[in-house]
């Protein structure tokens, strides 16, 4: 069992020799750096969620959230406004999210933002998913709008733009979510996630407890 103090002493290690190791990328991305090395997980602050030590693994240039892993793994870097790109692949049913302007500490759904990564057409889901629990929604804020998910087992480029409080999410070349946080107005969704009001955090995954894997981990600041 992983004890509050363990995981205390864990995050402040990873901190402590951690470095964001950016490699800037070129040609069509220009003013894009990697934030995945492929080698480790330097750079990354990683969060266990409670009775978890596994966390996520590094497999053959990907970041992996194991079926029996999980939790928060973020940047030790914060970022403001930036456009974020990823790839990712879900086994059946995979549940994970992608942290935002996330504190290191709590329930980043609620203390930051979540934006939901779900293999929603899983049998599992079907007639009861919320809107805003789809894919690519703002989780409990704004639901996505369209879908362009692949099948369980095939990868998906993400691309999620934050510029002040404006957040698009492009999934395979599709608009799927674009939404301004000012725009939410509903007493209860603001008293349920204060992170919205937040302008700045780290960046990272949300692991679930189901396996999911992430490769070429790339972002641009924006001013």
């Amino acid at each position: 069992m992983v004890t509050r103090s363990h995981q205390t002493i864990m995050l402040v290690r990873t901190l402590l020799i951690a470095a964001l190791c950016l490699v800037p990328l070129t040609g069509a991305e220009e003013g894009f750096s990697s934030l995945f090395n492929g080698k480790d997980l330097r750079g990354w602050a990683l969060v266990y969620k409670s009775g978890s030590t596994k966390g996520y693994v590094v497999e053959g240039n990907k970041i992996v959230c194991p079926a029996d892993g999980g939790g928060n793994l973020l940047t030790v870097k914060e970022y403001a406004n930036f456009i974020f790109r990823f790839e990712f692949l879900t086994s059946p049913g995979g549940n994970n999210g992608v942290g935002i302007w996330a504190p290191l500490a709590g329930d980043v759904s609620r203390t930051g933002i979540e934006i939901q990564i779900l293999d929603q057409d899983n049998e599992k889901y079907k007639g009861w998913l919320k809107p805003w629990q789809h894919h690519g929604s703002i989780y409990g804020i704004i639901p996505a709008q369209a879908a362009a998910l692949k099948p369980a087992g095939e990868w998906n480029a993400e691309e999620i733009l934050v510029n002040g409080r404006h957040i698009v999410v492009t999934l395979n070349g599709k608009i799927i979510t674009d939404g301004d946080l000012d725009s939410v107005s509903d007493p209860k969704i603001i008293s349920a996630h204060p992170g919205m009001m937040r302008s700045r955090g780290h960046v990272g995954f949300l692991g679930h407890g189901s396996l999911v894997e992430f490769r070429n981990i790339r972002i641009k600041e924006l001013p």
